[in-house]
């Protein structure tokens, strides 16, 4: 069933000063990494428009906005036990499930010690064998599937392994959704869907992509519950993630999540969304912004202070500055190798059948 974002956020939205990581059940320092997390997202982010328009990477594909709902979301997973299969956006999604600045920086200068794909993927495919984290292939959906597959193979082997997938509310009307929906609801998978919506897919608004409001109401379909939450309510998404991953883990099956984002870039650095948005929908989507809402939240509760806040941005900027440097300076992938992974043995001699051959 669905739940409203106040219901979802109800628990934690209100707390006292002094009081919010008890209310939640985290401590000052876990909500000070989530905000740090966020903060690092954003900064990673930014630094690869500058790196696109500067000439120096090819493309970007922006998790501005949604950053809040992914650290939220992924927190409670067990980092190097569970899974996790990303969609393109998922830049704070991987970064609190262990990946690096710098390993991101390298994915976006494709260069060959890129763990997401040696740079034989566009950027935005974000994967790491060392992490539990499966790159995805580019038809969007697809990773629904995997993600339901390593959960099948997870409840067969009897570990207690839980595994979260994330779309866009776009990829959610492909039918790679609902198969892996089905299967999921079907064996009672530990499977967490994630459905991040911005409202747009690409340029395509939601009420000319669904005909219902919210996604969520699909679960219901499939047997397993619904959840609607304010994705730039990161501790409501905590919590919403707390509890599927719960349920996950104790064997009651999957859970479809749907975090109402908003989209503060375009769809990605090909994109003109001022096409197609107006300046007032983009001048309110920026009241939503998931980072400077936590860091009131955080203040109001005198979790962060200035201290604290200076000393994080200064990390963040030296490793921003760090990743930036170090992945430019690594190595491209060697041309020989194009056709490495591509055959199960050597590539079959293109000659060998042709007339004359032999």
């Amino acid at each position: 069933m669905a739940t409203t974002a106040a219901d979802a956020r109800a628990a934690v939205g209100d707390a006292p000063a002094g009081d919010l990581a008890a209310k939640v059940g985290l401590t000052d320092q876990q909500l000070l990494d989530m905000y740090a997390l966020i903060a690092l997202t954003r900064a990673v982010d930014e630094r690869m428009w500058i790196l696109n328009r500067a000439g120096k990477v090819p493309f970007v594909i922006s998790g501005q906005g949604h950053e809040g709902a992914q650290v939220g979301l992924a927190f409670e997973l067990r980092k190097g036990h569970d899974w996790m299969v990303p969609f393109y956006r998922s830049v704070a999604s991987v970064l609190t499930f262990g990946m690096t600045a710098r390993e991101i920086m390298l994915a976006q200068f494709a260069r060959s010690i890129d763990p997401s794909s040696g740079g034989r993927q566009m950027p935005g495919h974000y994967g790491a064998a060392r992490h539990n984290i499966l790159s995805t292939s580019s038809p969007v959906a697809t990773q629904v599937l995997h993600a339901v597959g390593i959960a099948l193979a997870a409840k067969i082997r009897g570990i207690d392994q839980v595994v979260m997938t994330s779309l866009g509310e776009g990829a959610s009307n492909q039918g790679d959704f609902h198969e892996g929906l089905n299967f999921a609801g079907i064996h009672r998978l530990p499977v967490v869907t994630v459905v991040e919506n911005n409202g747009y897919a690409i340029s395509v608004p939601a009420r000319l992509q669904t005909a219902v409001e919210d996604v969520a109401d699909r679960a219901g379909g499939y047997a397993m519950p619904g959840v609607v939450v304010d994705g730039a309510d990161v501790l409501a998404c905590y919590r919403a993630g707390r509890e599927a991953i719960r349920r996950a883990r104790a064997g009651e099956g999957p859970t479809l999540i749907e975090a109402k984002v908003t989209r503060l870039t375009g769809h990605s650095s090909d994109d003109q969304q001022t096409k197609y948005r107006s300046a007032e929908e983009l001048a309110s989507g920026k009241d939503r912004d998931p980072l400077p809402r936590f860091r009131s939240q955080l203040r109001d509760a005198g979790v962060l202070d200035d201290e604290h806040e200076s000393t994080i941005a200064a990390e963040i900027k030296a490793a921003v500055d760090d990743a930036t440097d170090w992945a430019e300076a690594q190595p491209e992938p060697d041309p020989a190798t194009a056709e490495r992974h591509v055959y199960a043995g050597d590539p079959p001699d293109p000659s060998a059948g042709q007339p004359g051959a032999g």
